[in-house]
């Protein structure tokens, strides 16, 4: 099937409501045309087509695994894009943009660290540090009695766990946070500053561990480049530290703002959640169908001709996958629009897309869903009054494509129980 109109995704449209808006696209052409940024795409929005790329081995992250390729297109993109060539490495090389063997050897590496068993560990440290961030939240309210609960909660409750399980230091969290910031903002100048920054710093922490081994995921992974065969290289090392840190808070993050107005201007739902708390675990992955921040997934290419659907995508022609229109696709989701915290959640039922799919399924996943389980259980059970301090409609979203995240999030706390 030929689709000839071409959608750009960074068309204001899909920014300001990428739900409703890729959901038009669905219905119109479920493999359609697009554009990202000049350079042409297939837009995949439909849930199985979308489960199908994703597991997909003919599928790859990474334009060096094409037959015959010499050329890595992200890393000669952020090249165009002004990011020094000697700093490419740390953003082109991350576990998300490799494939296997490389993909493999690398996520073994850190597997161990989001296991089960490590996560169910982690849950009462969780618990800690969610009752210390609630207990403070008062603390930070405005003239106006509002408090940013992205600022104040959302940010440093998935970032100090990640820290400590990397063994990031207290003191050194604070510029974590504002590497973060850099880069997730549009402006290459920061992220290259970041990368330069975040590198001297990675080195000189690799220097104590050294000197100083302990127990945690920085000197499990640095014992890998020294030891281990070299089985980690030192680009390897910084851009693992990189994505884990980035990815280990940034979508929990905006997991917990966007639930939290989720739930709050869905007062049934709320309600029948104060009501009954064992439905946590459920509503936590109803919300990561409902509104998850990450919309569209990583840029695929095909590494021969294979049909999807109905369109024939040719080998070398750029894949776009909207995780965010395949968790909201009517033909897998009854009446997909409707946030129901009571909706199957399992493997057999309506299983979402918003962790991916295959070989590049969520390595966090499980601990996202234990912090968003724990923070808002303990949210709602400390704030029976929480609010929105403005009207829906006045919320501050982030500006950029291929995501839907909160800038700021006011809320008011009224009194706690």
């Amino acid at each position: 099937m030929e689709t000839t109109h071409i959608y750009s995704l960074s068309d204001p449209g899909l920014i300001d409501d990428p739900y409703g808006g890729f959901g038009v696209i669905r219905e119109e052409a479920p493999v359609a045309r697009g554009d990202l940024g000049g350079r042409p795409v297939w837009i995949v929005t439909r849930h199985d087509d979308v489960s199908t790329v994703l597991g997909d081995r003919r599928f790859v992250n990474n334009s060096l695994s094409l037959p015959g390729s010499t050329v890595d297109a992200r890393a000669e993109t952020l090249v165009g894009m002004g990011v020094s060539r000697d700093r490419v490495p740390y953003l082109a090389g991350n576990l998300v943009h490799t494939d296997p063997p490389d993909h493999t050897r690398l996520r073994k590496l850190v597997t161990r660290a989001f296991s089960a068993r490590r996560v169910k560990e982690l849950r009462p440290r969780v618990r800690v540090l969610t009752d210390e961030l609630l207990t403070t939240l008062p603390g930070h309210a405005g003239p106006d009695g509002t408090v940013d609960f992205i600022e104040h909660f959302a940010y440093p409750l998935p970032i100090t766990v990640i820290c400590e399980l990397l063994g990031v230091p207290a003191s050194d969290r604070p510029r974590w946070r504002s590497w973060s910031e850099d880069y997730t903002s549009a402006d290459i100048g920061r992220m290259d500053t970041m990368l330069a920054a975040m590198s001297t710093y990675l080195r000189e922490l690799a220097e104590q561990r050294r000197a100083e081994p302990t127990d945690d995921l920085f000197t499990a992974l640095l014992q890998a480049h020294d030891e281990d065969n070299g089985r980690l290289s030192d680009t390897e090392l910084i851009t693992m530290v990189l994505t884990l840190m980035i990815a280990g808070h940034e979508t929990t993050a905006h997991l917990l703002g966007n639930g939290l107005v989720a739930l709050l201007t869905h007062p049934d739902q709320l309600a029948l959640l104060r009501g009954s708390p064992e439905l946590m675990p459920g509503a936590v992955q109803e919300l990561l169908r409902w509104c998850s921040p990450i919309v569209v997934g990583m840029l695929r290419y095909a590494a021969e001709d294979v049909t999807v659907g109905d369109t024939l995508i040719r080998q070398g022609e750029c894949v776009q996958v909207v995780l965010g229109s395949a968790n909201h696709d009517p033909r897998r989701y009854p009446d997909p629009d409707r946030l129901d915290i009571t909706r199957p959640a399992g493997a057999a039922g309506a299983h979402h897309l918003a962790y991916s799919h295959g070989p590049h399924y969520c390595l966090g996943a499980s601990l996202a869903n234990q912090e968003a389980e724990v923070a808002f259980t303990a949210l709602l059970g400390t704030y029976p009054h929480l609010a929105l301090a403005v009207p829906r409609e006045q919320l501050d979203w982030k500006p950029l494509p291929l995501i839907r995240q909160l800038a700021h999030l006011p809320v008011t706390l009224g009194t706690p129980s």
